[in-house]
């Protein structure tokens, strides 16, 4: 018995000890590492579903006011019909789109500019494009990307770029991948508008390569249609899905 006890105490050297007192240290610090990495994602998630409730709650707003322009339109145009003679009468009124190009509306004591609803029935989403592009605005919805802020307007003739995060949720355009040709795309203006595209190519580029975003044909000359192009990031954000759509 002495012996065995004088074997096990040989055994427990300084040296092992030093291991053993690393181990326990090293299994803090990985229980430390996986308690910080479930508290953020947890609280990533939890950011994630309050930035989509802003997004849902500034949709029924701006389809509340598409509706309510539509309204007004259709009003304002009845009661031009029955103003003006008959040869008057059969001219179609004209609307000036750049005063209600967007609609502002406010959150939680935040103001958003949205200027269109895009809704993509395949992955069964719809979020109003908001006017400007910003690292903050894209954690609320999707943004118009291109061309700048007054030179295009939702569903006029050209190329209209939004862009979006890729969320592995699936939300924003986290299924955008998806997409294939033929899949519909329907772009609402705030004149109350609806137009809709059909996806006719998908590659993926580098970050730093913006071709998808021309204005221009093969041959230099202005686009002569409506044209829809939806970017988000792919391979873990070192590339750039795009997803081109034209008016059907």
């Amino acid at each position: 018995m002495n012996q065995i006890l004088v074997t096990e105490k040989l055994y427990v050297t300084p040296e092992l000890k030093k291991k053993r007192k690393l181990y326990k240290v090293q299994f803090f610090i990985a229980v430390l590492l996986v308690c910080l990495l479930s508290s953020y994602y947890i609280y990533a998630e939890y950011d994630r579903n309050k930035s989509e409730e802003v997004s849902q709650v500034l949709l029924s707003e701006v389809k509340s006011s598409s509706e309510d322009a539509t309204t007004k339109k259709t009003t304002e145009n009845d009661a031009i019909i029955i103003v003006l003679s008959e040869n008057e009468a059969d001219e179609e009124p004209e609307i000036n789109t750049n005063e209600i190009a967007s609609s502002s509306i406010t959150v939680d004591g935040n103001t958003y500019s949205t200027e269109a609803i895009i809704t993509i029935p395949k992955i069964d989403i719809s979020y109003p494009v908001l006017t400007d592009t910003s690292d903050e605005l894209l954690e609320i919805s999707v943004n118009r990307y291109w061309p700048e802020k007054g030179k295009l307007q939702p569903n006029e003739v050209g190329n209209y770029c939004i862009v979006g995060h890729n969320y592995r949720n699936g939300k924003m355009f986290g299924r955008l991948n998806e997409l294939e040709r033929g899949d519909t795309v329907e772009l609402e203006d705030m004149t109350g508008r609806k137009v809709e595209y059909a996806v006719y190519d998908t590659y993926v580029v580098n970050p730093d390569d913006t071709s998808c975003t021309s204005q221009l044909t093969a041959d230099g000359k202005p686009l002569p249609f409506r044209e829809l192009t939806l970017i988000t990031c792919t391979n873990y954000g070192t590339q750039r899905l795009v997803v081109k759509c034209r008016e059907v």
